[in-house]
């Protein structure tokens, strides 16, 4: 959907000083939105006794970011050793940190134990033997399989290549148990950008019903359950956002039954990433060059390699066009890099104002999986990132990739290894 009217208040009168300061392309992000986003958030859930955001960190990895999920109180949700390191260096140890991996190896686990720990969360059953040491606090990641359908982006539970299978949880916590756990934890992630609020109150109820599977099989407590990410954003504009009230409201008196019947409640945790940021963050961009042959060409100076969100996925990222938003819709173009891929399109067949050279072009919804998911293809360089403050200063989060950066793998020590 576009950006908040609130959100373009404050940015859109303010993109040709900052143009002019930073140049384009870049991407910018809006604290005042995060931070707005985040509260609602806590009050979502303020009803259950203990509850906790872990940001998902590979959906905008920024200290800046990061920092500001802090601030908040939220922990990090991290997936390999460099989001790990990302996070340790902003103080985050123990359980300010939640380590879901898959294919795990023995490095990472070590970076993983190493530093004040954190919550380590198996992705499969082997993993328990491949561990040096067992923690007191361990987490499983739950597949229930054929139990639950995904969605289209996550795909099909049968098919996924995450988590422990139903089949096999009891014993991994069995296995765990007898290696020396004392506290356990469980998760599950079976969505991506959903935007039907009950799913993820389905989800709750279906962990909520194998933890007390689980403490009769075992006579274990579960600590806490993790419901994912996976909260979904209305990138078109005609799609209705998910109700979160309504999913707090949902789980909330699940968790309040739970209490009822077993005398405790778990704490519920969960590690949104585009719900946080994705609406607060946009690629700026210009318009550069026109061609007019089979069909209208509107190249800009950016390209897939900033967000490949629209090729990899056919993604709609609503557009706009600096001083035109009232405008009338003119033309239908398509909106393209100038990277050596056909499918390097920003948007297709869209209806836009009449666009001319060096008019500024806003792609929406890029605070998630945009600069993230960048790549170096064809050698282009990723861009800049700047953060809209909440003081209304604008800061350089990142800076823009250079080919110094690019060729600098290519300066290293000579090695080589003569074969019999």
């Amino acid at each position: 959907m576009p950006l908040s009217s609130d959100y373009k208040t404050r940015l859109y009168p303010n993109l040709p000083a900052i143009i002019d300061h930073f140049g384009t392309p870049f991407h910018v992000y809006d604290e005042k939105g995060i931070r707005e986003t985040g509260a609602r958030l806590k009050d979502a859930f303020a009803g259950i006794d203990e509850f906790r955001e872990y940001y998902a960190v590979k959906a905008l990895p920024n200290p800046a970011i990061l920092g500001i999920m802090q601030d908040m109180g939220f922990g990090f949700d991290c997936s390999s050793a460099t989001e790990l390191m990302m996070s340790r260096e902003l103080g985050a140890k123990g359980s300010d940190i939640m380590f879901t991996s898959n294919n795990t190896s023995k490095e990472e686990f070590k970076l993983a134990a190493a530093d004040g720990g954190c919550i380590l969360n198996l992705d499969d059953i082997t993993l328990i033997d491949k561990l040096e040491e067992m923690p007191e606090l361990i987490c499983f990641r739950y597949n229930p399989g054929a139990r639950r359908s995904g969605n289209d982006i996550i795909g099909n539970p049968v098919e996924s290549k995450y988590g422990v299978s139903h089949d096999q949880i009891v014993d991994a916590y069995r296995k765990a148990r007898d290696r020396g756990a004392k506290k356990f934890g469980i998760h599950t992630m079976l969505a991506s950008n959903e935007l039907y609020h009950g799913y993820m109150v389905q989800t709750a109820e279906m962990l909520l019903e194998l933890i007390d599977e689980l403490h009769q099989a075992l006579g274990i407590t579960i600590d806490f359950i993790n419901i994912g990410g996976g909260l979904g954003i209305p990138y078109t504009p005609d799609a209705a956002p998910l109700d979160l009230e309504a999913m707090g409201r949902g789980i909330t008196s699940l968790f309040q039954r739970f209490k009822q019947q077993n005398g405790y409640a778990p704490a519920l945790y969960m590690e949104s990433g585009r719900f946080m940021t994705g609406p607060h963050g946009a690629l700026v961009v210009k318009a550069i060059n026109r061609k007019e042959i089979y069909r209208t060409y509107i190249g800009v100076d950016a390209c897939m390699t900033a967000l490949m969100r629209p090729a990899m996925y056919g993604a709609y990222h609503h557009i706009e066009v600096l001083g035109k938003e009232d405008g009338k819709a003119a033309e239908v173009v398509d909106v393209v890099g100038s990277l050596c891929e056909n499918n390097d399109k920003f948007a297709i067949q869209r209806t836009l104002p009449a666009i001319d050279n060096n008019d500024v072009l806003i792609i929406h919804d890029t605070g998630a999986h945009g600069q993230a998911m960048g790549f170096n293809y064809n050698g282009k360089l990723r861009p800049k990132e700047v953060l809209l403050k909440a003081d209304n200063s604008v800061a350089l989060i990142r800076r823009e990739e250079t080919a110094a950066d690019y060729f600098a793998t290519l300066n290293f020590e000579a090695d080589s290894l003569k074969l019999s």
